[in-house]
């Protein structure tokens, strides 16, 4: 009877174990959408991209405009502790001053043996003298009281000072911290941008950009010169307004950079803001307190100057220029230009000068 032995289990290596491992990968390649239906990025069409695109660009304006806010109060903080510091600086520079004159009295005392009054009468030699000398004291110990009373009264300011600052650099600290989430926010929405842009072609990445993202045709540089003619083409209703205008007609072309207010890159309000200043107005920093920095006017009022809004948010602003048109800061896919007013959601508007 032939004896039946048990075969030996072959180890799975060489080229078994390599299919084993080809199938198992495939069937998970399935499972987890490798074949197109699972987490792979949906195709979009260039037009759901422009939109996507939009979208984040006007995301990343309302943060921007959070953090330019958020910027303002901090740098005011920032000078106010400046001041608090250098308050208590002086105060502290007296404190020493009046420390010092304090033990120069304490020290003549000391000298003078710091008897009682009476035992020093009883041991004088000159009693007329003593009594002169006497006089004298109680002039220095009145003086000494208005010392320590001038040390006690720069201790106690010089705690306030301190107590102030402390609040001033607990304001500043939060303030940074808003800075830096809203920072977070702006650089998480235009990284988004630019990824879903450049799924796009080039000829289809022109397209969707070619107008700020607005849906219009906009112009920057000469050609919107000479489009529309000279920054007066329409006339600014005070001297103030046309040299806000012709600032921005200069800047035509600039960069958008989120946070900037010039000379070369701007954003929407930090554009605004710098084209009044050099006409020597003073407008806020951003688009929620500038719409409120002058008088308002309807659509049908304005006159090249007038601030124009967007958005419910106001988060986007832009110059009137007369003609239905605008000198703004887009978004970073697009340079400081000229475009209608209607290509965005009409909010309202606002004459500063």
């Amino acid at each position: 009877m032939a004896a039946h032995r048990k075969p030996r289990e072959r180890s799975l290596g060489g080229p078994t174990a390599r299919t084993a491992a080809t199938l198992a990968l495939a069937g998970a390649a399935t499972a987890t959408g490798f074949d197109g239906t699972g987490h792979a990025e949906p195709q979009l069409t260039p037009a759901q991209v422009k939109a996507r695109v939009d979208r984040l660009y006007e995301d990343a304006e309302i943060a921007t405009e959070k953090y330019n806010g958020a910027k303002e109060k901090a740098d005011a903080a920032q000078r106010r502790l400046t001041t608090l510091q250098d308050q208590a600086a002086r105060r502290e520079a007296k404190l020493d001053s009046a420390r010092n004159a304090l033990g120069s009295i304490a020290t003549a005392q000391y000298r003078s043996g710091g008897l009682p009054p009476a035992m020093q009468l009883a041991f004088s030699g000159s009693p007329g003298q003593y009594l002169e000398g006497a006089e004298l004291a109680e002039r220095v110990a009145d003086r000494q009281s208005q010392a320590v009373a001038r040390v006690r009264q720069q201790l106690r300011e010089i705690e306030q000072l301190r107590g102030a600052a402390r609040v001033e650099l607990a304001s500043l600290r939060s303030r940074q911290t808003e800075l830096k989430r809203q920072k977070k926010t702006i650089t998480g929405k235009l990284a988004e941008a630019r990824h879903l842009l450049s799924r796009l072609s080039p000829r289809e990445r022109t397209r969707a950009t070619a107008d700020g993202g607005a849906g219009h045709a906009s112009r920057s540089g000469s050609d919107a010169r000479d489009a529309l003619g000279a920054a007066g083409s329409v006339a600014a209703p005070n001297p103030r307004a046309a040299t806000a205008v012709s600032y921005a007609y200069r800047k035509l072309g600039s960069r958008y950079v989120w946070g900037a207010t010039g000379p070369d890159s701007f954003d929407c309000s930090g554009l605004v803001q710098a084209a009044y200043r050099s006409a020597g107005v003073s407008l806020p920093r951003t688009t929620y307190a500038q719409i409120d920095a002058g008088r308002r006017v309807s659509r049908s009022q304005l006159a090249p100057g007038d601030l124009v809004f967007f958005y419910s948010g106001v988060s986007h602003v832009g110059i009137y220029i007369g003609n239905g048109q605008m000198i703004h800061a887009p978004n970073p896919s697009a340079p400081v230009r000229v475009a209608p007013i209607d290509e965005m959601p009409f909010a309202g508007a606002t004459r500063v000068a």
